[in-house]
Protein backbone atom coordinates (compact mmCIF):
# COMPACT_ATOMS: atom_id res chain seq x y z
CA UNK A 1 0.00 0.00 0.00
CA UNK A 2 1.29 3.45 -0.94
CA UNK A 3 -0.53 6.49 0.52
CA UNK A 4 -1.11 9.29 -1.98
CA UNK A 5 -2.95 11.97 0.01
CA UNK A 6 -5.39 12.49 2.85
CA UNK A 7 -8.83 14.11 2.76
CA UNK A 8 -8.17 16.88 5.29
CA UNK A 9 -8.37 20.51 4.18
CA UNK A 10 -5.22 22.55 4.87
CA UNK A 11 -4.93 26.30 5.30
CA UNK A 12 -1.20 26.87 4.91
CA UNK A 13 1.19 25.66 2.19
CA UNK A 14 3.32 22.64 3.20
CA UNK A 15 6.57 24.58 3.01
CA UNK A 16 8.65 22.39 5.33
CA UNK A 17 7.29 19.13 3.93
CA UNK A 18 8.13 20.28 0.42
CA UNK A 19 11.60 21.44 1.47
CA UNK A 20 12.36 18.08 3.08
CA UNK A 21 11.28 16.26 -0.08
CA UNK A 22 13.42 18.55 -2.24
CA UNK A 23 16.42 18.14 0.08
CA UNK A 24 16.12 14.34 0.06
CA UNK A 25 15.80 14.34 -3.73
CA UNK A 26 18.85 16.59 -4.11
CA UNK A 27 20.98 14.41 -1.82
CA UNK A 28 19.85 11.23 -3.57
CA UNK A 29 20.61 12.61 -7.03
CA UNK A 30 24.04 13.63 -5.74
CA UNK A 31 24.58 10.12 -4.37
CA UNK A 32 23.79 8.36 -7.63
CA UNK A 33 25.95 10.81 -9.60
CA UNK A 34 29.07 9.70 -7.71
CA UNK A 35 31.42 6.91 -8.78
CA UNK A 36 31.54 3.80 -6.57
CA UNK A 37 34.53 4.92 -4.51
CA UNK A 38 33.15 8.41 -3.88
CA UNK A 39 29.70 7.04 -3.10
CA UNK A 40 31.10 4.63 -0.51
CA UNK A 41 33.05 7.48 1.09
CA UNK A 42 29.95 9.68 1.10
CA UNK A 43 27.83 6.98 2.75
CA UNK A 44 30.54 6.18 5.31
CA UNK A 45 30.82 9.84 6.26
CA UNK A 46 27.14 10.83 6.46
CA UNK A 47 25.16 7.62 7.13
CA UNK A 48 24.33 6.49 10.66
CA UNK A 49 26.61 3.58 11.60
CA UNK A 50 25.57 2.19 15.01
CA UNK A 51 29.08 1.05 15.91
CA UNK A 52 30.37 4.60 15.30
CA UNK A 53 27.35 6.69 16.25
CA UNK A 54 27.57 10.49 16.09
CA UNK A 55 24.89 13.14 16.58
CA UNK A 56 25.69 14.59 13.17
CA UNK A 57 25.08 11.28 11.42
CA UNK A 58 21.70 10.91 13.15
CA UNK A 59 20.61 14.02 11.26
CA UNK A 60 22.43 13.64 7.93
CA UNK A 61 21.34 10.01 7.50
CA UNK A 62 17.69 11.19 7.41
CA UNK A 63 18.30 12.81 4.03
CA UNK A 64 19.99 9.82 2.39
CA UNK A 65 18.36 6.88 0.64
CA UNK A 66 19.44 3.53 -0.74
CA UNK A 67 17.58 3.40 -4.05
CA UNK A 68 14.76 4.74 -6.18
CA UNK A 69 12.01 2.71 -4.48
CA UNK A 70 13.36 3.67 -1.08
CA UNK A 71 13.16 7.40 -1.68
CA UNK A 72 9.92 7.33 -3.72
CA UNK A 73 8.14 5.28 -1.05
CA UNK A 74 9.39 7.49 1.78
CA UNK A 75 8.46 10.72 0.04
CA UNK A 76 4.95 9.46 -0.76
CA UNK A 77 4.43 8.65 2.91
CA UNK A 78 5.82 12.02 3.97
CA UNK A 79 3.59 13.92 1.55
CA UNK A 80 0.44 12.00 2.46
CA UNK A 81 0.83 12.44 6.22
CA UNK A 82 3.17 15.40 6.58
CA UNK A 83 1.31 18.28 5.01
CA UNK A 84 -1.73 18.06 7.32
CA UNK A 85 0.45 17.70 10.39
CA UNK A 86 2.56 20.67 9.33
CA UNK A 87 -0.61 22.70 8.80
CA UNK A 88 -1.76 21.79 12.31
CA UNK A 89 1.58 22.36 14.07
CA UNK A 90 3.00 25.30 12.16
CA UNK A 91 6.12 25.27 10.01
CA UNK A 92 8.93 25.65 12.54
CA UNK A 93 7.34 23.43 15.17
CA UNK A 94 6.79 20.75 12.54
CA UNK A 95 10.44 20.95 11.43
CA UNK A 96 11.63 20.57 15.03
CA UNK A 97 9.19 17.71 15.53
CA UNK A 98 10.39 15.95 12.38
CA UNK A 99 14.08 16.19 13.28
CA UNK A 100 13.54 15.07 16.88
CA UNK A 101 11.55 12.05 15.71
CA UNK A 102 14.31 11.15 13.27
CA UNK A 103 16.96 11.41 15.98
CA UNK A 104 14.84 9.34 18.39
CA UNK A 105 14.35 6.70 15.69
CA UNK A 106 18.09 6.53 15.08
CA UNK A 107 18.82 6.14 18.80
CA UNK A 108 16.33 3.27 19.12
CA UNK A 109 17.90 1.58 16.10
CA UNK A 110 21.31 2.03 17.74
CA UNK A 111 20.12 0.47 21.01
CA UNK A 112 19.06 -2.70 19.20
CA UNK A 113 22.05 -2.81 16.84
CA UNK A 114 24.87 -1.00 18.65
CA UNK A 115 27.40 -3.54 17.36
CA UNK A 116 26.48 -3.10 13.68
CA UNK A 117 28.89 -1.52 11.19
CA UNK A 118 26.25 -1.45 8.45
CA UNK A 119 25.26 2.11 7.42
CA UNK A 120 21.65 3.11 8.10
CA UNK A 121 20.07 5.68 5.81
CA UNK A 122 16.59 7.01 5.09
CA UNK A 123 13.88 9.33 6.32
CA UNK A 124 11.56 6.51 7.35
CA UNK A 125 12.23 6.85 11.09
CA UNK A 126 11.24 10.53 11.05
CA UNK A 127 8.28 9.78 8.77
CA UNK A 128 7.19 7.06 11.18
CA UNK A 129 7.04 9.80 13.80
CA UNK A 130 4.80 11.84 11.51
CA UNK A 131 2.51 8.81 11.13
CA UNK A 132 2.37 8.26 14.89
CA UNK A 133 1.41 11.90 15.41
CA UNK A 134 -1.15 11.68 12.61
CA UNK A 135 -2.80 8.73 14.38
CA UNK A 136 -3.15 10.84 17.53
CA UNK A 137 -4.39 14.03 15.85
CA UNK A 138 -6.39 12.82 12.84
CA UNK A 139 -7.53 9.22 13.41
CA UNK A 140 -10.80 9.79 11.52
CA UNK A 141 -9.20 11.15 8.36
CA UNK A 142 -9.13 9.04 5.21
CA UNK A 143 -6.04 8.17 3.21
CA UNK A 144 -6.33 7.82 -0.57
CA UNK A 145 -4.11 4.82 -1.16
CA UNK A 146 -2.56 3.03 -4.11
CA UNK A 147 -3.02 -0.71 -3.60
CA UNK A 148 -1.39 -3.60 -5.46
CA UNK A 149 -3.45 -6.81 -5.51
CA UNK A 150 -1.45 -9.53 -7.27
CA UNK A 151 -1.34 -8.13 -10.85
CA UNK A 152 -4.06 -5.52 -10.33
CA UNK A 153 -3.52 -1.90 -9.25
CA UNK A 154 -6.29 0.23 -7.79
CA UNK A 155 -6.88 3.10 -5.38
CA UNK A 156 -9.01 2.95 -2.25
CA UNK A 157 -9.77 5.24 0.67
CA UNK A 158 -8.55 3.74 3.95
CA UNK A 159 -9.24 5.13 7.44
CA UNK A 160 -6.12 6.77 8.83
CA UNK A 161 -6.39 4.91 12.13
CA UNK A 162 -6.43 1.56 10.32
CA UNK A 163 -3.60 2.46 7.93
CA UNK A 164 -1.26 3.71 10.65
CA UNK A 165 -2.01 0.97 13.18
CA UNK A 166 -1.71 -1.76 10.52
CA UNK A 167 1.61 -0.30 9.39
CA UNK A 168 2.92 -0.13 12.95
CA UNK A 169 1.91 -3.71 13.73
CA UNK A 170 3.77 -4.95 10.64
CA UNK A 171 6.88 -3.11 11.87
CA UNK A 172 6.55 -4.77 15.30
CA UNK A 173 6.32 -8.26 13.81
CA UNK A 174 9.13 -7.57 11.37
CA UNK A 175 11.30 -6.15 14.14
CA UNK A 176 10.69 -9.19 16.32
CA UNK A 177 11.51 -11.43 13.39
CA UNK A 178 14.78 -9.59 12.77
CA UNK A 179 16.10 -10.20 16.31
CA UNK A 180 15.39 -13.92 16.02
CA UNK A 181 17.62 -14.24 12.97
CA UNK A 182 20.93 -15.91 13.58
CA UNK A 183 22.75 -13.60 11.19
CA UNK A 184 22.44 -10.46 13.28
CA UNK A 185 24.74 -8.37 11.11
CA UNK A 186 22.78 -8.77 7.91
CA UNK A 187 21.46 -5.67 6.16
CA UNK A 188 17.88 -4.79 5.50
CA UNK A 189 15.16 -2.52 6.83
CA UNK A 190 15.73 -0.61 10.08
CA UNK A 191 12.56 -1.91 11.73
CA UNK A 192 13.39 -0.54 15.17
CA UNK A 193 13.93 2.94 13.78
CA UNK A 194 10.36 2.75 12.46
CA UNK A 195 9.02 1.53 15.80
CA UNK A 196 10.97 4.09 17.81
CA UNK A 197 10.04 6.94 15.49
CA UNK A 198 6.33 6.05 15.56
CA UNK A 199 6.17 5.96 19.37
CA UNK A 200 8.25 9.14 19.62
CA UNK A 201 5.82 10.90 17.28
CA UNK A 202 2.80 9.85 19.35
CA UNK A 203 4.39 11.13 22.54
CA UNK A 204 5.98 14.24 21.11
CA UNK A 205 2.89 15.63 19.38
CA UNK A 206 1.07 15.38 22.70
CA UNK A 207 3.79 17.42 24.39
CA UNK A 208 4.33 19.96 21.60
CA UNK A 209 0.66 20.32 20.74
CA UNK A 210 -1.02 21.69 17.63
CA UNK A 211 -2.96 24.80 16.75
CA UNK A 212 -6.64 24.74 17.72
CA UNK A 213 -8.46 24.57 14.43
CA UNK A 214 -11.73 22.73 14.05
CA UNK A 215 -13.42 21.89 10.79
CA UNK A 216 -17.06 20.86 10.84
CA UNK A 217 -17.95 18.38 8.12
CA UNK A 218 -20.25 15.48 7.49
CA UNK A 219 -18.65 12.21 6.47
CA UNK A 220 -21.23 9.60 5.41
CA UNK A 221 -18.62 6.85 5.39
CA UNK A 222 -18.84 6.60 9.21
Amino acid sequence: MFPLRDDRPTYTPPIVTTMIIVACAFVFLHEISLDDFSRNFFVEKYAMVPAHLTLTSLVTSMFMHGGWMHIIGNMLFLWAFGKSLEDAMGHMKFLSFYLICGIAAGIVQFLFNYYSRIPTVGASGAIAGVMGAYLIKFPRAWIHTLVFIVVFVTTVDIPAWFFTIFWFVTQLFSGYGSITQTQVSSGGTAWFAHIGGFIAGMLLVTVMGTRNRYVRRVDHRW
